[in-house]
Parts: C-alpha cells; sequence; structure tokens
C-alpha cells in the first residue's frame, strides 16, 4: 500500500497527455543541445545523444515505472520536419544500441558464469580424487593441497551460481527499460 502511494506521489509530478500517458518533458533552444558536445562533425545517424539528457530520460522511465509514456521535446526556436525525424530516430536507435549493449554484457556474463561452472566442477574433481589418495595421510602438503582445492571450488561454483541465480536480473530491468524508451512515442513542440 504505501509503494502505490509513493509511486502515485511520483507519477503526479510528471504532466499527463490526454491519450493518458505519462509525459516525459525534454526542453533546450535547439536541436543542436540534445547531441554530444564530441559529436559535433558526425553525420546525423551517428550523434550520440548528450548524456546528461540520455541519464535523465532513464531516470524518469525508472520513475515512471511500468505506466506507458511518451517523451515530449520542447524547443524555443522553431524546428524543421528533417530535424524532428532525425531526432525520433536518433533517440530510437541510440536506446535499442543501449538495449543490445546490456544484452552482449549479460551474455558475456553468462559465459563467465559457464566457465566458471567448468572450472569449479574440474577443481571438485581433483580435490575429491586426491582426497581419496593414500598419499593424503603421509603428506601434509598433499592434503593442505586437496583443502585448498576444495576451498576455490566451491568459490568457483559459488560464483557460478550467483551469476545464474541473481546478477542477471540487473542486466534484464536494464534491457527491458531501454526498450521501452526506444519504442516510445516522441512528439514536438515549440
Amino acid at each position: 500500500m504505501r509503494m502505490c502511494m509513493q509511486n502515485r506521489g511520483i507519477l503526479e509530478r510528471y504532466e499527463k497527455a490526454q491519450s493518458g500517458e505519462i509525459i516525459i518533458d525534454i526542453s533546450t533552444q535547439k536541436v543542436e543541445d540534445l547531441y554530444s558536445r564530441f559529436d559535433k562533425k558526425s553525420h546525423f545517424l551517428k550523434k550520440d545523444l548528450n548524456q546528461d539528457l540520455v541519464d535523465y530520460i532513464i531516470e524518469c522511465a525508472g520513475e515512471i515505472g511500468d505506466e506507458s509514456f511518451l517523451i515530449r521535446f520542447n524547443f524555443e526556436s522553431k524546428i524543421d520536419d528533417e530535424s524532428i525525424s532525425r531526432l525520433q530516430d536518433i533517440v530510437k536507435r541510440f536506446f535499442a544500441y543501449l538495449q543490445e549493449h546490456e544484452h552482449t554484457k549479460m551474455k558475456e556474463m553468462f559465459q563467465k558464469s559457464a566457465t566458471l561452472l567448468f572450472i569449479g566442477a574440474l577443481l571438485a574433481a581433483l580435490s575429491i580424487g586426491m582426497a581419496q589418495s593414500e598419499f593424503i595421510e603421509k603428506s601434509i602438503v598433499f592434503s593442505v593441497l586437496s583443502e585448498g582445492l576444495t576451498v576455490a571450488a566451491w568459490v568457483s561454483l559459488w560464483e557460478a551460481l550467483a551469476i545464474f541465480l541473481i546478477k542477471w536480473m540487473p542486466y534484464k530491468k536494464k534491457i527491458s527499460l531501454y526498450k521501452r524508451i526506444a519504442n516510445a512515442k516522441i512528439v514536438f513542440s515549440s
């Protein structure tokens, strides 16, 4: 109940469109202010969005949660149809890129998990093999090495399981959020 009231309080900070969508408002003087200052000479299709803008959109979309939303750009000067079309395309492409980037990181993490699982199983097998050996009773070094392998196996297996069971969730959440932003309706006013 408290979470719903807090969420409602956050949502009241936003304006709603006539269609019921929450509006993420972005105001600036001109279109060029929305792009990274390092990309001034890049072709429009290859421009990156300003990081402050990206962070703002992500933060707002995260606050809004599962509610439907649109992004409204407000410009102090008149904006032509070509710039509108380009900006819509760039926003969609940029957040689709972020989505794919997170997907790639999640895939690499699962590969790391599989590697750790294999290494952990191998170390556990070596440890069990050494523990069952008759040399273990006679050699303290052999005994310490066997125990060390057991600890290393458990650490490796634990990390593999932690990745598989827990650590992928933030990536999945970001992928979902970026997808929602990439598919959001974008409107303009000047």
